[in-house]
């Protein structure tokens, strides 16, 4: 069912300062950006390895509907082979629905849950065509 975790995201008061923090102390390499309507940054987009990513979210970025919209820890995505065998998987085991599956601004398709504290999931399926698969 779950196959890798596909990034961990967090919202960051100072892109510049986080990206030298992930990329120069770290060692990530940026992997791609993805933009607001405005020009602005939305999501930077690290890679760890092959199909893991850290998402940096500069705070001050337009399209951001996430709450809270805080610095620090923004949700966790869980990379999955086959994201509507899964959330049939979640229903049979008394997951109840409450999002649908839907295709992302970078390509892959996702589908979210909450853990019981109110942690967000996000269950994410790779597809072929997506800026994770061809960058």
């Amino acid at each position: 069912m779950i196959s890798g975790i596909g990034h961990v995201a967090f919202r960051t008061a100072d892109l510049e300062r986080s990206l030298e923090f992930y990329c120069g102390k770290l060692g990530l390499t940026e992997a791609f950006r993805m933009h607001s309507d405005d020009g602005k940054p939305w999501i930077v987009y690290l890679r760890i390895s092959e199909n893991d990513f850290i998402e940096l979210f500069p705070i001050d970025g337009a399209d951001q509907a996430e709450e809270p919209q805080g610095v620090g820890y923004a949700h966790t995505c869980l990379r999955v082979d086959d994201l509507e065998a899964t959330v049939r998987e979640l229903e049979a085991r008394g997951h109840e629905s409450t999002d649908t599956i839907r295709k992302g601004r970078s390509g892959c398709i996702q589908y979210w849950i909450t853990d019981p504290d109110g942690n967000r999931i996000e269950l994410m399926q790779i597809l072929p065509d997506s800026l994770q698969a061809t960058s």
